[in-house]
This record gives C-alpha cells, structure tokens and sequence, in this order.
C-alpha cells in the first residue's frame, strides 16, 4: 500500500482576495480528502489548476486524488505534467510510481522511486514503494533490502517493517518473520495487517489459540482482511503469506 506525497505549495504574488479563495479550495480539497470523498477533492484541485495551472503542486494532488479512485491513466496524466513543471520535484515521481505500480508496470516505477532516491537518498518512502514493485517482479530479496532501509530510516515507518515482515515469510524466514510480527503488535496493537498475517503464520504452525484471537482483534479492525482477493491484489502481500491466509479462512 504505497502511500502518496502531498503538494501544499500556493503562490503568494496572488491579490489577497484571490489568495484567501485559492486557500479555501486547497482546504476544502483536503478535507474531502481526509473524508475519503476523492471526487470530489479532484474537483477542487481541476477549480484550483483553472486559476493556477503553472503549479506542479496542484497537478501532483489531483492525480492523488483519481489515483485514490483507481483512475491511473489520469493520474499519470497529471504527474506527467506536474514532471514537466518540476523535474527536481521528487513527489511527483513518487506519486506516479505507486500510479504505474496499479497498472502492473513495475520496472517503470522502480525507475521513478529510484529518480527520487537521486533527488533524496534518504527518503523512506521511496524505499518503501521500491519494495513493493521489487516484490510485484518477484524480486524479493530486494524488496527484503530496500524495506530494511526504509525501516532503518524511519523507525516509526510501521508498513515498511511490516512489509519487512511479509517478505521474510515469504522467502522462508519463517522464525524472524513471525518475530517481528509479534513485536509490531504489541507496539501498534491496532495494527490490521499484522494481526491479520500473525493469524496466518500462527495457524501454519499449529497455534491455533493464538491465532484465532489476532483473527478476532484483526477483523474488528478492517474487515477487508476476510476478503482474499483485497489482500491479495490491493494489499499485494506475498503468495505464501496470501496461500496461508486463505487455508486459514477456508479450514477455520
């Protein structure tokens, strides 16, 4: 689940009036944002690039916002001109990585994350996001380095230790696997995901009792995790930990 970066930048050479009703629309845009009301956010910033289409900030957000409504093509329409507007602006690399990503173009967004490690080495969620498009080729011990990093660069980063986790499931470190899962839930115990692939590493090894509780504590939390093919295509966990999942689900 790569995570998007957001633009907040508005010209200040705007007349005040125009600049206090051009803050309104970015406020309101965000707001529909955090309530989840992506389309309308997107009509917010197309009202916003009306008035400011020079800005790369305001292009890198809608894209944002139709990437949240799985309208890819767009959305890399908008960071394409965001790009051109910007070229040593890393966000909207990273933003149309996690876009190509959606399309299944992985080597395309590995060779965006990587433009914005050129532009900022040290950014964790370019690391992240590398992770993933490594795992979606398959790539997993690269995957396995670029989540440590990420995780070792922010170690508050609870997705890139949990995709951590998931991929050394999946290339057979079973035992540092369930480790680190376990420690991510006790120190995030609202944490869905984890509960939810401790379930299915537990239940493979016969411990049932345990399991079944994080099964409890994981499905109060988002129910999007009895649904395999969600974690299976949205989620993008690795096959061994999909496979676990699902013998866990049919033989519970």
């Amino acid at each position: 689940m790569p995570g998007a970066a957001w633009g907040q930048a508005i010209p200040e050479e705007l007349p005040s009036a125009d600049q206090d009703a051009v803050e309104q629309l970015r406020d309101q845009a965000f707001t529909a944002t955090n309530a989840g009301d992506f389309a309308t956010a997107e009509a917010y910033w197309t009202d916003l690039l009306e008035q400011l289409p020079d800005n790369p900030a305001l292009w890198s957000n809608r894209g944002n916002a139709r990437v949240s409504q799985n309208k890819l093509a767009e959305a890399i329409a908008d960071y394409n001109q965001a790009i051109r507007l910007a070229p040593s602006a890393p966000d909207p690399y990273l933003n149309r990585g996690t876009a190509l990503e959606g399309l299944g173009k992985f080597q395309e967004a590995i060779a965006d994350y990587n433009r914005v490690l050129e532009l900022e080495p040290n950014d964790p969620a370019a690391y992240n996001n590398r992770g993933n498009a490594q795992a979606g080729l398959g790539n997993w011990q690269e995957a396995i380095a670029d989540y440590k990093t990420a995780a070792d660069l922010a170690p508050e980063y609870a997705f890139a230790q949990a995709n951590h986790a998931l991929a050394l499931y999946q290339v057979g470190e079973t035992e540092d696997a369930l480790r680190q899962m376990r420690n991510l839930v006790r120190k995030y115990p609202r944490f869905a995901d984890m509960r939810a692939a401790l379930t299915a590493a537990l239940w493979v090894t016969g411990q049932l009792g345990e399991a079944e509780s994080n099964w409890v504590a994981a499905i109060g939390l988002d129910r999007r995790y009895k649904d395999i093919q969600w974690v299976e295509t949205t989620r993008r966990w690795p096959p061994t930990m999909v496979d676990a999942l699902r013998r866990f689900i049919t033989l519970q």
